[in-house]
């Protein structure tokens, strides 16, 4: 099994059908809270759900389109990041994330985030990394701009989150603007 090592809490692996149970745990216990910004909690009603899920991403890992790791916090599943899409041409990956509310503010996401740009342009040789965020989620946003993105724009439109209709922000980060900085 893929893992990463972040720091001495916080690690990423390879999504894996072992973890559904863990997923719909958590999902069954804060569906209200993660509903808010994402359209499939709605949806995740047991273990098949979330296997059907892995599986689909293990397929898409394997076929090089996507990477889904979860989110590992003190020996705890408290959340899921991936590479939503690799594009070979256009060397870009666009990130998602989501983290258990409960472990919200002591910078998991961040740490989480950071390393992922770092694989992403030194391991997988992308040129840019993309991030899209409901408009209106403040933490996701701060997160974007924590990390040096710049806004590229506002797509309206851009989702139907359970009968509520969500503009996307745009954030993009260029690996010749993280070269430059440093």
């Amino acid at each position: 099994m893929f893992t990463l090592d972040i720091d001495q809490e916080l690690r990423l692996a390879l999504i894996q059908p072992s973890f559904a149970k863990t997923y719909y745990d958590i999902v069954a216990q804060q569906r209200t809270y993660l509903s808010q910004w994402l359209a499939w909690p709605e949806h995740a009603d047991g273990e098949g759900f979330f296997l059907s899920f892995i599986q689909t991403s293990l397929q898409n890992y394997a076929a090089g389109k996507s990477l889904t790791c979860s989110v590992i916090f003190s020996g705890q599943i408290v959340g899921t990041v991936s590479f939503n899409s690799i594009d070979h041409n256009l060397k870009k990956v666009e990130i998602g994330y989501w983290l258990r509310e409960d472990y919200q503010g002591r910078g998991i996401m961040t740490r989480v985030v950071r390393k992922l740009i770092e694989v992403a342009f030194e391991e997988y040789h992308m040129e840019k990394v993309e991030i899209a965020a409901a408009e209106g989620n403040k933490a996701s946003r701060s997160l974007c701009e924590r990390l040096g993105f710049t806004l590229e724009g506002i797509i309206t439109r851009a989702e139907n989150l359970n009968g509520r209709i969500v503009d996307h922000a745009i954030y993009g980060l260029a690996k010749s603007h993280v070269t430059d900085s440093k």
